[in-house]
């Protein structure tokens, strides 16, 4: 199956948005494992974000090779024997990093502060007026019933819904206003 998906750009904050980030973000074993072969390196403490750890191995690889070059007899062997039991700690540390570094980048991802509403923004109801209308429309449901019946949801309006609120006309319905609609506006243009 193609990856492509990882390439879009999802960035309107929803839980796509976040979870297509996650597969690009989180780190795995295997690849910090093969990093860790060129320890010299420090592939992989900078693939794990851990930038002076890399800078360490590389200052241990380069007074290696400065002592081995120009120091005196075997005194190369001090740093190669702290870099080299540096990495086999690591062998250990990178599972743990791998883990320690997804959990806070889920955290991150998931715990940040979402976005605002629009300025004016007043939730679902555009007046007063339309809240208060809903509430006694919905109070009158709800007084309306008895227990084990449902009350208005019981009549036999089309409009409605099984729990008496107005429904939204199915896609026929909507389709069948809109020709209505488009003839109603021909003949008036028609008389024109």
């Amino acid at each position: 199956m193609s990856k492509a998906w990882k390439e879009l750009d999802l960035e309107g904050g929803g839980l796509q948005a976040v979870n297509a980030r996650l597969a690009r973000e989180m780190r795995t074993r295997p690849a910090a494992y093969a990093a860790w072969i060129l320890f010299p390196l420090g592939l992989h403490r900078f693939y794990l974000h851990e930038p002076l750890g890399g800078t360490g191995f590389l200052a241990l690889s380069a007074a290696t090779l400065a002592l081995a070059g120009f120091g005196p007899a075997a005194w190369w062997l001090l740093p190669l024997i702290i870099g080299v039991s540096w990495a086999l700690v690591d062998l250990w540390w990178i599972d743990r990093r791998v883990t320690d570094y997804n959990k806070e980048l889920r955290k991150q991802l998931f715990l940040r502060k979402g976005h605002k509403p629009p300025q004016d923004y007043r939730g679902r109801y555009t007046s007063d007026e339309d809240a208060r209308r809903e509430l006694d429309e919905y109070q009158q449901i709800k007084e309306a019933e008895k227990p084990g019946q449902s009350g208005l949801a019981g009549r036999n309006d089309p409009a409605r819904d099984a729990g008496g609120k107005r429904r939204m006309p199915s896609f026929n319905e909507q389709e069948a206003m809109l020709r209505q609609m488009r003839k109603d506006k021909n003949k008036g243009d028609g008389n024109n």
